[in-house]
């Protein structure tokens, strides 16, 4: 990492390099700063609030618009050196005389808590672009638990439970019962704060399910399958993808599988594409909307 000490006591900035620099960190060390010779930039910073405070907001607002991590050196407690600069943007305080140990565990800590807020933001915005096509605006979330959701479509079922996640702030563990190992993993779930999110019901045996319903009647579960499920004694969610021709368990007809593939993708292929995807002449394309009555879109 590349880490800058700001501090004015002489002796403890050069512990500090001293140790971080056999850590095989880069570090840079200014004892008075100028505020506009501060341009490169630093995952780490080490702000002593021995400072003028005016200067400390400064170097607080400079590299906190960076994205830097600032902890700070005080040798004192009061809103000047703690309270203020935190709220300026600085992450927390160490107090002086301090061990060096603590302030490196500070520093990895703080790095650790960065890559893993960058991580979750990143999963958060993959799992809305995969789902940005589903609209759920008109679907209510499962109310109480044990629920099942009934879908032609796994993905509307997993959108819903990722929102019911949000909305209640509850991690998912993650469950399938097509796995053959899923009762021993549904047992081994301890905090009764997860939402346990259960998929594939519709591949188990009904001995199976009558045996799963047992074992779920007082967990925060939430059930998806891809079946009607008529005998299901909790509350149900029915959440169908209107783009889907038929249920994914059933077989499709040939027509009915052009059917899909052409109002799925003619509007991002040309029919000369579209008709080598689906391995068929133009010709055969253009007989296939005729007869099935699929309009071509301008």
């Amino acid at each position: 990492m590349n880490i800058l000490i700001i501090e004015n006591e002489i002796y403890l900035a050069q512990k500090v390099v001293s140790r971080l620099l056999d850590d095989g960190h880069s570090c840079d060390y200014i004892e008075s700063p100028n505020i506009d010779n501060l341009t490169k930039d630093y995952d780490i910073v080490l702000l002593s609030t021995s400072l003028p405070a005016p200067l400390c907001k400064n170097i607080i607002k400079r590299y906190s618009e960076k994205k830097s991590i600032i902890l700070l050196l005080v040798s004192y407690i009061s809103d000047e050196t703690v309270t203020n600069p935190i709220k300026d943007g600085a992450k927390d305080y160490i107090m002086k005389p301090f061990i060096m140990d603590e302030l490196v565990r500070k520093i990895y800590h703080y790095k650790e808590c960065r890559s893993m807020k960058r991580e979750l933001q990143t999963l958060r915005e993959y799992i809305d672009f995969m789902m940005a096509d589903i609209d759920s605006s008109d679907v209510l979330l499962p109310p109480s638990f044990p629920s099942l959701i009934e879908s032609n479509s796994q993905k509307c079922a997993d959108k819903l439970v990722f929102e019911l996640s949000r909305k209640l702030d509850k991690p998912i563990s993650f469950i399938s019962l097509g796995n053959n190992t899923w009762q021993k993993q549904l047992n081994a779930i301890e905090d009764k704060k997860t939402i346990i999110y259960l998929t594939d019901y519709h591949s188990l045996k009904r001995s199976a399910k009558e045996n799963l319903i047992k074992l779920i009647e007082d967990k925060d579960c939430v059930i998806s399958s891809l079946e009607t499920e008529d005998d299901f004694p909790f509350r149900k969610v029915e959440f169908n993808d209107g783009n889907l021709l038929m249920s994914n368990t059933n077989i499709m007809t040939i027509n009915d599988y052009v059917k899909l593939m052409v109002l799925s993708y003619q509007s991002k292929y040309p029919d000369t594409e579209l008709s080598k995807k689906l391995g068929i002449s133009r010709k055969s394309l253009w007989e296939k909307r005729k007869k099935l009555g699929i309009e071509k879109k301008k």
